[in-house]
């Protein structure tokens, strides 16, 4: 498909099914690693594992910071001009070398580090043996998660969704099957899930390599001209995408510190579930933005600024479903989602449902609000994009969390992110509007 001449609502649905498929997979890994180790460990289990949680979100998000943002770059110029090809293989390559930097940092600090980032993240002495347990085999094979996320992101802009979803999924599957395999038959326990992630990450990423043999692959590694300069430039187009991963992990951190200061392991327990269902609700918000980005990003350096307009009322319309469904589930059903992530205990079983409802009110608005940074950024608006991932990732929803429990009482801090999505909310309706009007008043943007 021809994202400035094909018809736009049979190649919007390719590829959310396409991105919807790659994105629900991807969290099948933590989902399935807590659900896994739950039941056979119980609620420490899971605590321990949403101990580790920022871990994964920092991993990821160094992904994306130069997946989506050589990928917006990478797509805009061939939008401009089909002469474009060696040009947007320079950011292709310079994304690449980028990755490799940041996956190299990363794995370090994991290998070396990890006591001491698993304490940063609220580990105490009781989770600590578990999360390191868990982390031990990923410590092999760190930067494998870093490409992963990077080819993931080049091959739906290369016209090849489907090989993406493909590898995700082969890798997801093996992660299902490995998680029960190492945990229960060859009873290894936390460590077994562990190593069922690490050899999953790698599986995907030598099935995305496979497109470089395809005849649909036009991704060249070339020497780039002013190389800083074009890092820079990913850096700061991918900059909001790579925070709302950084900021799950920074209010991970923040709520494990708050919950076991006021309300104790049991609410932490419970927290641990809602990061997995945050998880999907995220994923269904990533598949709305990672669909229409490409095609956003195209048009938008070709100047077409009615297919873009028709791109955002599909993706709209999907964020609104997205987010209606993950809100009923969370409200109606709060209580199975503890049943598959953990065996619980009454105590437990008592608490969840208030808590999961207080705070699944934020899954209606955070689907609108994530699409938004890739629509910001798909319009060459990063500043706008951070500022949106930097408010509800940080900012307002980390005054909230500090604030709320210590002036209005330790529940009260479950309303954190509902306040916040709503917040935010306002502000990206107020900026997209102003910007899908300016559309049609511009021409087509100029890239170094």
């Amino acid at each position: 498909m021809d994202f400035l001449t094909s018809e736009i609502k049979p190649m919007y649905f390719k590829y959310l099914t396409a991105a919807f498929g790659s994105a629900l997979i991807s969290s099948i890994y933590g989902v399935v690693d807590m659900a896994m180790v739950g039941q056979y460990q119980g609620p420490e289990g899971t605590a321990a594992l949403a101990i580790v949680s920022p871990v994964w979100n920092i991993i990821y998000s160094l992904g994306l910071l130069m997946g989506i943002g050589g990928s917006v770059l990478f797509s805009t110029l061939r939008g401009q001009s089909d002469q474009n090809q060696k040009k947007s293989n320079e950011y292709f390559t310079a994304a690449v070398i980028g990755v490799a930097i940041l996956a190299v940092i990363t794995w370090l600090a994991v290998i070396f580090f990890d006591r001491e980032l698993l304490k940063l993240f609220g580990a105490e002495e009781t989770l600590l043996p578990l999360a390191r347990r868990y982390l031990f085999p990923v410590k092999f094979v760190v930067p494998s998660f870093l490409f992963t996320q990077l080819m993931a992101a080049f091959l739906r802009n290369d016209g090849n969704p489907g090989l993406a979803t493909k590898a995700v999924l082969f890798g997801g599957i093996f992660n299902v099957f490995g998680d029960y395999f190492f945990v229960f038959v060859l009873k290894m326990g936390i460590m077994g899930a562990g190593l069922a992630t690490a050899m999953g990450s790698v599986f995907s990423l030598l099935v995305m390599l496979t497109h470089f043999r395809s005849k649909k692959n036009t991704l060249r590694l070339v020497k780039p001209v002013r190389l800083l300069y074009i890092l820079k430039s990913i850096c700061v187009t991918g900059f909001a995408t790579f925070f709302i991963d950084v900021a799950m992990g920074i209010l991970t951190m923040l709520f494990n510190r708050q919950i076991l200061k006021y309300l104790g392991t049991d609410a932490l327990s419970v927290y641990g579930i809602i990061i997995n269902i945050s998880t999907f609700v995220q994923c269904c918000a990533y598949s709305i933005g990672q669909a229409s980005q490409p095609m956003i990003s195209t048009n938008f350096g070709a100047g077409k600024g009615e297919r873009i307009v028709q791109i955002l009322k599909y993706a709209l319309g999907t964020a609104a479903v997205f987010g209606m469904i993950w809100t009923a589930l969370a409200v109606c059903v709060p209580n199975l989602f503890v049943r598959i992530f953990m065996t619980p205990t009454e105590a437990i079983l008592s608490i969840a449902p208030d808590i999961i409802r207080s705070y699944g009110i934020s899954f209606l608005l955070l689907p609108f609000n994530i699409f938004s940074t890739y629509y910001f950024q798909a319009l060459m608006r990063p500043k706008t994009s951070f500022t949106v991932s930097v408010s509800r990732g940080a900012v307002i929803s980390g005054a909230l969390i500090c604030i709320l429990p210590a002036m209005m009482g330790a529940n009260v801090i479950w309303f954190a992110m509902p306040i916040t999505e709503l917040l935010v909310a306002i502000y990206v309706t107020i900026r997209m509007i102003q910007y899908t009007k300016a559309i049609g008043e511009r021409g087509k943007p100029e890239l170094a």
